[in-house]
């Protein structure tokens, strides 16, 4: 049943700060439709993954693309709306999935409406199923619902009091029912709401929210927003519609008309019919971090398209094609002269867009798109014109002949990274993309008087009327532009004539330079002072200006507005403007300013006042591949012309700082000058008297990193890190994760004491390191505890008994416990799980030593998950009562010897009712496989690695639905099909693999 929440359950679950900070990949693909091939739900992933659009349908290549992104990750993956109910589909989807090789632990969420295809997800072997159903709200969550979206107050007025049951009824436990009921209400006045209800909704023919939907629309006024709402059904269902986008679409369909009045401008006219969508529910705001955008409900989507193409000129007038085989059919059908939007996936022939001459929208997309036609030109209607999501790279000469054009959209922003930013800095930028770069623009655009939106303006050569005058004419653009190859500007006076002083409505403007050797330095500084944007700028990125220092502009404080700034890759630039005045500045971001040396006090401020606040809102501040720098100037040093030192307020609100390959730095501000600090990283190849300094004085984190992401996660340099700035962890009261790498002069962790917060801690490959903190027992908040590694650690917390972990309990709230590559631990005493109520997952690798581990599973009854694997010599004192686990699901265990098969807990194994997949590792010289294993009854799963010796499988093997027989060479003889001692063996199991 659609309208229950599944979507918005599934949506929270994957921005869950805690999903996202376990997983390292997440990915969101909305199937949204029933797909005969397999392959169309692998490049909804793929696409999810990379933003990447694949050629044809190979499957082959696809799921290479998906694990190489995938590739040593934990990930989660959301398939919302899943319409297949085909067992064979779904079978060969999940085993394609499950053989990815991603980091274990990996999950994946379905949200469906189907029960069929719970049922099918059930019996996949691969599967660790759990079936989530949602029911009905009670009337009450129903009722909260529908007054949180009437603007009612807990006091409801009589008049809906009075008629509180029928409408409860009419919501049927549906929380899209109660939004929608409120959202229409909150448009109408009060006294008005019960001829509303009564007479439009409870009367109605037709029950369920398609009644609501209709009602809803009925009372949408005034009358265009109407046309607005159904037009949202061209995009496709759970596409990411931001504001300016639609308000494009709705101004190009000719929905918007100014206001003659009060002469508002149709873009405000188009804000307000959003807002009014909004306000009724019909569309859905969506927030993530500092990007907003719109969506419908899946049965509104469905709805609106109803509308949408309820008359027959309403089919004629707009057409979206979304597969390119039936893209020729389709549009032949159709009357040419009446179409007037067109979205089309794939490529399309000259003769064929010019059938289309009064188009008013054409967006054409897709990995087949790669070509424009020149027919183009004679489109002279057209108002918005959208290639991003297509490989098109050339512009035709023809272009420029679309005078009424409003709206060119050809892809610039990219929510991605640099190939090496791998830090966490990158989630908070957007980085202009390579898309585009190297497109020619059309000559003489600047005839495109209309023109509001051009994502990028590519400068060539004046004569031939590509200069940067072209953007002088277009008076009324708005929203972000990006101007390349700024190093054709010829000065001062030839830049000016771009006339960016004039455009208020821009609010986003990118200055990039070409990797061309410059004539002079000079020239550069000019073009810069030339560009001078209006005071309503917010957001500026200054890329590989070669120039000493910047415009006198930026001394004047003319960005009064601004809130982000980015410089990059300004290799010449000795000093930095003074930043620390702007008065709404939150983000700046430094990189690669290879020839600054100093952070000066001209940063702060030329003024000579006594009493200031720098830096006031800024809360994110990167300082990335300086390479020679050396100081940062702590701005207390600064005195006032009279001599006095200045009484100021530095960095009050800073949460985040990052700092990056900056590997001479060892000066920076007071640490107390960072009062807020919440985030710290000091990454790759940076001083480690920097990270001293830093730590000396900080008590605010909540996120302390210290390492190379590209060095395994350590820093560079780590072999002389201070082993008393462990100690100051305890310092950071809300600090909840610490991981340790590589850390080769750490030989104890004792005495490092961290807070009630610490939910993960990550100790690897250390290897001097002998000790753990001794009061591990005492980190309540704890899930997470991984030591891997580390090769001569010999105790695990206080009392400390030679080679062995401590009599102290692990904490009540781990989770997750991995030990592996421990060589000289040689026993796990039991009472360390004494408290281990929360235990799920139990991995214990590697440990070549270890002759006992008595653990009683009884201690862990929530367990899960449990891999015993490579501990050679564990014979006796094994673990015991698996029968215990009622959770039980995964076991991996092994390798064995036939002594150590011996003495392994095969009864407790087999009484688990809830196992479903084990694991067996087995060594070269084991000559059978444990006659026990036959008894393992309700396993589905089946894995068998490295018997080199063994030639023949249990005579039964029970109920599965899946074999691995891996590096077996003479069991995978004997199961050769049909000739195979052992193929009559394994005939009859589903899947099958065999290397």
């Amino acid at each position: 049943m659609g309208g229950l929440g599944k979507t918005t359950l599934a949506k929270a679950i994957y921005k869950n700060e805690q999903i996202v900070g376990h997983f390292d990949q997440t990915m969101w693909v909305c199937v949204a439709e029933k797909v005969d091939r397999i392959e169309v739900v692998f490049k909804m992933i793929l696409k999810s993954l990379t933003d990447e659009e694949i050629e044809g349908d190979r499957r082959e290549e696809i799921v290479k693309k998906i694990q190489h992104e995938l590739k040593q990750k934990r990930y989660f993956l959301v398939l919302d709306d899943l319409w297949n109910d085909q067992e064979v589909l779904l079978n060969d989807f999940f085993s394609t999935l499950a053989g990815l090789n991603a980091k274990k632990g990996s999950w994946c969420l379905v949200t469906t409406r189907l029960q069929e295809v719970a049922i099918i997800l059930s019996r996949h072997p691969q599967i660790n199923f759990t079936r989530h159903e949602l029911g009905r709200l009670c009337n009450d969550d129903c009722w909260s619902i529908m007054k949180k979206w009437a603007n009612v107050a807990e006091e409801v007025p009589k008049e809906l009091e009075d008629i509180r049951e029928q409408v409860l009824r009419r919501c049927d436990g549906l929380p899209l029912a109660a939004k929608l009921i409120g959202g229409l209400l909150s448009k109408k006045r009060k006294e008005d709401w019960l001829s509303i209800l009564e007479e439009s909704l409870l009367n109605g023919d037709q029950g369920g929210i398609e009644q609501i939907l209709k009602v809803s629309f009925d009372h949408l006024s005034p009358a265009p927003i109407k046309k607005c709402f159904a037009y949202c059904s061209i995009f496709y269902q759970d596409t990411e519609l931001e504001q300016d986008l639609l308000v494009e679409h709705w101004m190009a369909e000719g929905f918007l008309q100014p206001d003659s009045q009060n002469e508002r401008m149709m873009e405000k006219i188009g804000f307000e019919y959003l807002r009014i969508l909004l306000q009724t529910s019909l569309l859905e705001e969506v927030k993530e971090e500092r990007r907003t955008w719109y969506k419908m409900h899946d049965l509104v989507h469905d709805f609106a398209k109803l509308i949408l193409n309820r008359n027959s000129s309403n089919q004629d007038r707009y057409l979206a094609v979304y597969s390119s085989e039936s893209m020729v059919e389709t549009i032949n059908a159709k009357t040419s002269a009446s179409l007037r939007t067109l979205f089309l996936e794939g490529g399309i022939a000259d003769d064929m867009l010019s059938k289309f001459k009064y188009l008013h929208v054409l967006k054409l997309f897709g990995a087949d798109a790669k070509e424009l036609p020149t027919s183009i030109g004679k489109l002279i209607h057209l108002h918005l014109l959208d290639i991003s999501g297509s490989r098109i790279r050339t512009l035709p000469e023809s272009l420029c002949k679309l005078y009424s054009l409003q709206t060119l959209r050809i892809g610039m922003l990219v929510d991605g990274r640099d190939d090496d930013d791998d830090d966490d800095t990158g989630r908070e930028i957007q980085m202009p993309s390579d898309t585009g770069r190297e497109i020619q623009m059309p000559s003489g655009i600047g005839r495109w008087t209309c023109l509001q939106t051009l994502e990028f303006f590519n400068i060539g050569r004046q004569e031939e009327g590509r200069g940067i005058q072209e953007l002088g004419t277009l008076q009324d653009l708005k929203g972000s532009l990006e101007i390349r190859n700024l190093e054709l500007v010829n000065g001062k006076d030839d830049a000016e004539l771009a006339k960016l002083s004039k455009k208020p409505n821009l609010y986003r403007l990118v200055f990039e330079w070409g990797n061309r050797n410059r004539e002079s330095d000079k020239c550069d500084e000019d073009a810069l002072e030339g560009l001078q944007p209006h005071p309503n700028l917010k957001e500026l990125q200054i890329l590989k200006f070669m120039g000493d220092q910047f415009p006198q502009w930026f001394m004047n404080l003319a960005l009064t507005s601004l809130v982000e700034l980015r410089v990059a890759d300004c290799t010449r630039c000795r000093k930095l403007p003074a930043l620390g005045q702007l008065p709404f500045l939150e983000r700046l971001y430094l990189t690669g300013l290879e020839n600054t040396t100093c952070i000066g006090l001209s940063f702060y401020s030329t003024s000579t006042i006594s009493r200031q606040t720098f830096f006031p809102v800024l809360k994110i501040l990167s300082l990335k591949s300086m390479k020679n720098l050396e100081e940062w100037k702590d701005a207390h040093e600064m005195r006032s012309t009279a001599g006095e030192v200045h009484v100021m307020d530095v960095f009050p609100v800073l949460e985040m700082l990052y700092i990056s390959d900056c590997p001479r730095l060892t000066t920076i501000p007071t640490p107390s000058r960072f009062p807020s600090l919440d985030v710290l990283q000091i990454t790759r190849n940076c001083h480690v008297l920097l990270a001293e300094k830093v730590l000396s004085n900080i008590t605010t984190l909540s996120s302390l990193e210290l390492w190379d992401r590209e060095s395994s996660l350590s820093i560079e340099g780590c072999d002389s890190l201070p082993t008393d700035m462990l100690e100051r962890l305890c310092l950071f009261p809300a600090l909840q994760r610490v991981e340790l790498r590589m850390a080769d002069n750490i030989t104890t962790l004792r005495g490092t004491s961290c807070t009630a917060c610490l939910k993960r801690l990550v100790v690897s490959s250390c290897k001097n390191l002998r000790e753990l903190p001794e009061d591990l027992y005492q980190f309540q908040a704890l899930e997470d505890l991984e030591i891997w590694g580390c090769p001569r650690i010999d105790s695990f917390g206080y009392p400390n008994p030679k080679n062995s972990f401590g009599q102290k309990s692990l904490p009540k709230s781990l989770e997750r416990f991995t030990v592996g590559g421990c060589d000289a631990l040689t026993r796990l005493p039991v009472e360390m799980f004494e408290s281990c109520t929360s235990l799920r997952e139990l991995d214990l690798s590697n440990c070549r030593s270890l002759v006992s581990f008595p653990l009683d599973f009884r201690r862990t009854p929530s367990l899960e998950s449990f891999s015993l694997r490579a501990c050679p010599n564990l014979v006796a004192e094994m673990p015991s009562g698996f029968g215990y686990l009622t959770s039980l699901r995964e076991v991996k265990i092994g390798p064995f010897s036939d002594d150590s098969a011996i003495g392994f807990d095969w009864a407790g194994l087999a009484s688990s009712s809830t196992l479903r997949r084990v694991s067996l590792f087995g060594m070269r010289d084991t000559k059978s496989l444990p006659h026990q294993l036959q008894c393992l009854t309700t396993i589905t799963s089946l894995s068998l690695r490295n018997f080199g010796a063994i030639n023949a499988l249990p005579d039964w093997l029970g109920n599965l639905a899946r074999l691995e027989i891996d590096d077996c060479p003479l069991l995978t003889e004997r199961c050769t099909p049909q000739s195979g001692s052992e193929w009559p063996k394994i005939s009859n199991i589903p899947k099958r693999v065999i290397h």
